[in-house]
């Protein structure tokens, strides 16, 4: 069940990853990038520019990643837990409702 929770938990970050943060970072270093080059700037000088923007924007996306991964991973497992509870208690319900159906049953047949 704790691998389910964390393949679970292991999705759900991975699409968290790249929010509208990093897609926002990523084109403004597109932007950065397009204004040095019209401006006649080398390619010595814009292309390192560009490496650290992706650099950059990958390391952001990475760390809300890991971020996001622990706070699913509990969700997940806080379900887990909680439904593991429903089920146990409705067992024990059960249990118990058999055991006075059968006392009942039991009864009734003495009464006969």
């Amino acid at each position: 069940m704790e691998q389910m929770a964390a393949q679970r938990a292991r999705y759900r970050a991975k699409a968290a990853m790249w929010d509208l943060d990093v897609a926002l970072f990523f084109f403004v270093i597109l932007t950065i990038v397009i204004i040095l080059s019209f401006q006649g700037i080398e390619v010595e000088v814009v292309a390192p520019v560009a490496m650290f923007g992706l650099a950059m924007g990958w390391l952001m996306g990475w760390k809300k990643g890991k971020q996001a991964y622990r706070l699913f991973y509990d969700e997940e497992l806080s379900k887990l837990e909680q439904e593991l509870r429903k089920t146990v208690k409705g067992a024990v319900e059960e249990t118990i409702e058999e055991k006075v159906k059968e006392a009942m049953r039991k009864r009734r047949e003495s009464w006969r």
